[in-house]
């Protein structure tokens, strides 16, 4: 562990900072900010109303809000008990929001009323007609029939808090084993699965990476990611509970807001999105932002320019929901050996990973989830405890990993084999693309770019990189981010893709 005191629960480590760091902000964001101590008080009150209101050790509790303190102090809340925390996406439709309750045998759900117009409640009942009549009463509801309680954020839970000294005796009952949290991740395609981690292996996974990644006492780390994901949750929350860090986010980032957020409080490690980085460097306040402080673990696009790494120098960290996050890297403020440019770097402590013999890596060992909701372990595991994980690629002789796609995103152009991940890397190594997105389409290879170039522009400039058969002859060009196509898990939704390219694509 990386706490001094080898704290191995949230509980634990929540006790720790209130001892070590009690006035060191925890968590800020545009406009609020909360200290090591107050999200102690704060959660600690939380959870004796949701004790109040029968939640136990072994719950499995829905939190359903945008990135913000309230979040943190709920997640805490329900952790500290030895509830099982299970996050959800704000941008889960009814039908999705309804199966994932289902999926994770949720008890109980804690939601804000509203977001970006969306009353999720009334989401709800539409995908479950009589549901709130139901919940609350004793009775349960046979679209949801683990769900006994739905509370609203911030003032829903009853006031009938138990003692304290209730609360801290629970708190003494959670063990490293215990589960900590459902994530739910999925693939480009197929249904959303709920993977589950425990306290000891979610937090020895990030401690394994926490150096690698530049995130220590003190550090001022910036992440935009959504809590419901494993990039806020693990990569921010987790992250800096565990390093004695403070974190800064954002419910919906905007360039400009960003911008002052960064130069105000004075962050030390931005990590997120590659191009919402190359949108901050292009906004116009950039040039006059003071980002000074600004460490060299950050995003490249937002260093000045003397101290940006050249392409491929760092490690592309390498992880997934499944592993809680990064499994793979290296020192990020460093450059790799010449030979490793491009590589993932080598796998952290407490993984171990093979290369099968289609190519396919493998990892296992205690970092790694627990299990999949639903699933038996031969399902997940095989019986060496090998977990295939889908991606595609090698081990060089000093131990990198090398990535070279997913398994199953491969197709075939007039019999030759085209790799996405391959096109997609070519494309954005053009001057100018943020992002690049790649299909197959009616047999054709179709690309989804956001850049602001003209579409000959990208197309011309791929000739070079590419051969001919994988290069794209469908393209769509936008320059408005928001036009790609993402699922409720954050992962480009190929169904759409495929139909946005076969419906508005420029055939060249």
């Amino acid at each position: 562990m990386s706490s001094p005191d080898d704290a191995e629960t949230i509980p634990a480590l929540l006790t720790l900072r209130r001892r070590t760091a009690p006035d060191r902000p925890a968590l800020v964001t545009e406009d609020a900010a909360i200290t090591y101590a107050e999200l102690d008080d704060a959660s600690a009150d939380l959870a004796a109303r949701l004790v109040g209101d029968r939640v136990a050790k072994g719950d499995r509790v829905a939190l359903l809000a945008p990135n913000g303190i309230g979040w943190a102090v709920t997640a805490y809340a329900v952790l500290r008990v030895g509830a099982v925390l299970v996050p959800l996406s704000t941008l889960l439709r009814p039908p999705e929001l309804l199966a994932h309750l289902a999926t994770a045998s949720v008890s109980h759900l804690l939601t804000v009323p509203t977001f970006r117009d969306r009353s999720y409640l009334d989401d709800l009942e539409a995908a479950a007609p009589g549901l709130s009549e139901v919940v609350g009463s004793g009775a349960r509801h046979q679209a949801a029939p683990d769900l006994r309680r739905v509370w609203t954020l911030p003032e829903g839970v009853p006031d009938r808090g138990v003692p304290p000294a209730v609360v801290r005796a629970m708190e003494d009952r959670v063990r490293p084993a215990d589960d900590l949290v459902v994530l739910f991740t999925s693939g480009s395609t197929g249904r959303p699965k709920g993977t589950i981690h425990t306290h000891g292996g979610g937090l020895r996974a990030t401690a394994a990476g926490l150096e690698a990644r530049g995130i220590g006492p003190g550090e001022r780390l910036y992440i935009p990611m959504p809590f419901f994901w494993t990039g806020g949750f693990c990569g921010g929350l987790v992250s800096t509970l565990l390093a004695g860090a403070t974190l800064l986010t954002e419910a919906e980032p905007d360039p400009g807001r960003t911008l002052r957020l960064l130069e105000r409080e004075r962050v030390t490690v931005f990590r997120g999105w590659p191009d919402q980085a190359a949108e901050l460097a292009a906004h116009p306040a950039f040039a006059a932002a003071d980002l000074s402080s600004l460490g060299d673990a950050s995003l490249g696009a937002v260093l000045p320019a003397e101290r940006q790494p050249p392409p491929g120098a760092r490690a592309n960290l390498f992880g997934m929901t499944e592993t809680f996050g990064p499994y793979c890297g290296d020192r990020l403020d460093t450059d790799l050996p010449p030979d490793e440019w491009g590589s993932c770097g080598r796998p952290f402590a407490g993984i171990e990973v093979t290369i099968a013999e289609d190519g396919e890596i493998c990892v296992r060992g205690p970092n790694l989830m627990r299990g999949v909701c639903g699933r038996s372990r031969a399902e997940v595991f095989t019986p060496e405890g090998w977990f295939r994980t889908g991606d595609r690629g090698w081990l060089d002789d000093a131990g990198y990993l090398w990535y070279e796609g997913r398994l199953d995103d491969m197709f075939k152009v007039k019999g030759a084999s085209v790799y996405p991940s391959e096109v997609e890397a070519a494309v954005r190594a053009v001057d100018d693309v943020r992002q690049a997105h790649v299909t197959e389409v009616d047999g054709d290879v179709g690309a989804l770019v956001v850049t602001a170039l003209p579409v000959d522009a990208v197309a011309a400039a791929t000739k070079e990189r590419l051969s001919a058969f994988k290069r794209p002859t469908r393209w769509l060009v936008t320059a408005d981010a928001s036009a790609v196509p993402l699922t409720a898990t954050g992962k480009i939704d190929k169904a759409a893709l495929q139909m946005m390219l076969a419906e508005g694509a420029t055939k060249l």
